[in-house]
């Protein structure tokens, strides 16, 4: 990677900063900072009171208290802390994970979005797979908070948001700069670091850098090499608040990619070994943004931001060998070239002590110079499967009205209204270019209904959608086959329905929340292909729980557990949608000592369909990992032991044909990524 030596200079000097120079004036005494410490979410977001404030059950906040003694074996694991979520990878680790939630394949986020300070991730008319959601840019030590919705229940919500949507926050201010150095098995090497600058009681500057390198467990060394780097300039003061960022993502990996059960049980291959040794991919992800917010003398605040992201990603894979190609085999390297910017604007104000009215816009265009599929050997380009140039703008407005009916019942009902256009010039089959739009509004409602103290209850509707990706919308020539293709519509509406409880006392923080959620169809644009893949419509209906207690003030306990059975809406015994794990499990307990903490987490996923008809699943995959950190002053050591009990499950299965150099033709097989196996990892920071 090109400028990977020059980043590599600029994070060393991040993560090595001194502390503010003398004649910087120090901030820790304002009221500002004073009030941001004494927030009960920047502590523990799930002991966060939310009676009163959440419009659904299924509605939450995590903080970095929450999860900062969490082993985290991946960055994608961040999704984890949302109850009921689950992140996996099928490929190396610079790669977007595979994420699931309520009976959803999400593959890489079509129907959960997520946005990391304000600025949208996902992206749309990906090289990919639409929806792209890849969260390795994020340095989990900066991020103060987590804010979740699942459903699509608030007009806030918009693209890819249909199972969930996430808001990351990073910090404004830590409570201390800090050095952390990290080693483990599988020539794991990790720095990170975040200083605090204070020009002024009123305003803070921010830096963060991380630089990571990780071969992994597997035969075919991954060659991880990641580089982070952040600068976040706040200013404050009573009425107003200015926000500056910047931030600067590099990554570079070899990647083994699922194997064949066959290979494995022939001895042909180790359980992390490999079928193609050029395999994996590069992605580089710069940001900058603007934000502001201010107080009016009606009592309402007004939030305004505007954001530019430039992007890079090529990626090589080969899930199917030899079954296309005897002679080359079946590589192809996907490719994705981008800028997209956009703006958001956002009021709310209170009418009368029982009214508070809410609207906003959001604009947003991606200006794709180049997204394409190509069949490639070696990672050379053999011939073009499609190349494009595309422009994709979206405009949405949404409003919001929140009464309190009395003093118990609430009431928030709401409207968006999406707008989509795109241009799509198809460079390699001029007939599949051309433009579309579409329109979509969807509606919501929610009330809440204090039944007695320390107990809520909700019930919530809305419809919500996602995008297609848009060459689906243009196309007329199956790329690949040649054969007359049809299009489809760019946005797909989702209805989803949900009846829940909350529970808050003392001790204990529990929500139980049963859910419907409609689509109207499971059409995507296969970037794998180049062409469009039809499916039914499809609903899912699940039961999900969690639980927050302390029942010590030096013990922490969590548990979630979820539910779901989600089939193609359709007549027959093929109804099963492959990928949709029913049954998700995750807890956890922590111990806080004076300078001690003990943390130990377990993480469950059931089994899933791998064929319509449901005669093959995978196998259910269960992980423990232990943490360990001792506080000797300044310093923090730490132990995690990722896969303590050394568990030999899949991280991922699939279920389609292949074929093996030497085999006479295709097999269908199971296709698994193996869950990495128990491996140490020890880390020491420095706090000043």
């Amino acid at each position: 990677m090109s400028n990977f030596i020059s980043c590599r200079v600029l994070l060393l000097a991040i993560t090595v900063l001194p502390a503010a120079p003398t004649g910087w004036a120090q901030s820790t005494s304002s009221k500002n900072d004073e009030a941001r410490r004494l927030d009960p979410i920047s502590v523990f977001g799930r002991g966060a009171e939310l009676i009163g404030k959440a419009d659904a059950a299924s509605e939450g906040t995590v903080g970095y208290e929450d999860f900062k003694d969490r082993p985290l074996a991946r960055v994608g694991e961040l999704v984890e802390v949302i109850p009921g979520a689950v992140a996996t990878q099928h490929s190396g680790e610079g790669k977007a994970n595979q994420y699931f939630l309520r009976g959803f394949n999400l593959d890489h986020g079509t129907d959960f979005s997520a946005s990391v300070d304000g600025i949208p991730i996902n992206l749309r008319t990906h090289g990919h797979g639409q929806g792209y959601l890849d969260l390795n840019f994020v340095i989990p030590e900066i991020v103060e908070r987590v804010d979740y919705r699942k459903g699509p229940y608030s007009a806030q919500a918009g693209d890819f948001a249909a199972a969930g949507s996430a808001r990351y926050k990073t910090y404004d201010r830590l409570d201390n700069s800090f050095i952390e150095l990290s080693i483990g098995e599988g020539n794991f090497q990790r720095g990170v670091g975040a200083a605090n600058l204070e020009a002024g009681p009123a305003t803070t500057l921010l830096l963060a850098g991380e630089m990571e390198t990780y071969d992994g467990p597997w035969a075919l060394e991954q060659d991880l090499r990641k580089l982070n780097a952040l600068a976040k300039l706040t200013h404050e003061s009573s009425t107003s608040r200015y926000q500056f960022l910047a931030t600067a993502y590099e990554t570079e990996y070899t990647s083994t990619d699922q194997i064949p059960k066959r290979a494995v049980e022939s001895d042909d291959t180790g359980r992390f070994g490999f079928i193609d040794d050029d395999l994996g991919g590069e992605t580089s992800r710069y940001s900058l943004s603007a934000a502001a917010e201010w107080s009016h003398a009606h009592g309402g605040r007004t939030r305004a931001q505007a954001y530019g992201v430039s992007y890079d990603f090529s990626l090589w894979s080969n899930f199917t060998y030899y079954l296309e190609d005897q002679i080359n085999g079946d590589e192809f390297e996907q490719l994705d070239q981008r800028t997209y910017y956009g703006a958001a604007i956002r009021h709310d104000r209170p009418v009368g002590e029982r009214l508070t009215l809410s609207g906003g816009l959001d604009a947003r265009r991606d200006d794709i110079s180049d997204v394409g599929l190509f069949r490639t050997a070696a990672r050379e380009r053999l011939s073009t499967v499609r190349r494009d140039a595309v422009t994709e703008t979206s405009i949405a407005a949404w409003g919001e009205a929140s009464l309190a009916i009395t003093d118990k019942l609430r009431a928030v009902v709401g409207v968006r209204g999406d707008y989509y256009d795109a241009e799509v010039d198809a460079i390699s089959l001029p007939e599949n270019g051309g433009s579309a739009n579409d329109t979509l509004a969807s509606p919501s409602l929610a009330f809440a209904w204090q039944a007695a103290p320390g107990l809520e209850l909700y019930a919530n509707y809305g419809e919500g959608f996602h995008s297609n990706d848009v060459r689906g919308a243009t196309i007329s020539v199956d790329p690949a086959s040649g054969e007359p293709a049809t299009p489809v519509p760019i946005l797909v509406k989702a209805r989803g329905s949900e009846i829940g409880a909350r529970w808050e006392s003392d001790a204990v923080r529990a929500t139980l929340a049963l859910f419907q959620l409609d689509l109207d169809s499971e059409l995507v644009f296969v970037g794998d292909a180049g062409s469009t893949e039809p499916n039914d419509s499809s609903t899912r209906t699940g039961i999900e729980a969690s639980l927050f207690w302390t029942p010590a003030p030096w013990l922490i306990i969590d548990a979630s557990a979820a539910h779901t059975d989600a089939a193609f809406d359709i007549a027959g015994p093929a109804d099963e949608i492959p990928g949709a794990v029913g049954t998700v499990l995750s807890g956890g307990m922590l111990m806080r000592f004076d300078a001690l903490s003990v943390s130990a987490r377990l993480r469950h996923f059931g089994e899933a369909p791998l064929t319509e008809n449901g005669s093959i699943t995978s196998d259910p995959t269960t992980i423990i990992n232990l943490g360990v950190t001792r506080d000797i002053g300044p310093v923090s050591l730490s132990l995690d032991v990722l896969n303590a009990l050394d568990a030999k499950d899949a991280d991922i299965s699939y279920f389609f044909e292949s074929r093996l150099p030497g085999e006479t033709g295709g097999v269908e097989d199971l296709h698994f990524h193996p869950v990495e196996p128990r491996q140490l990892r020890l880390s020491a920071r420095y706090r000043f």
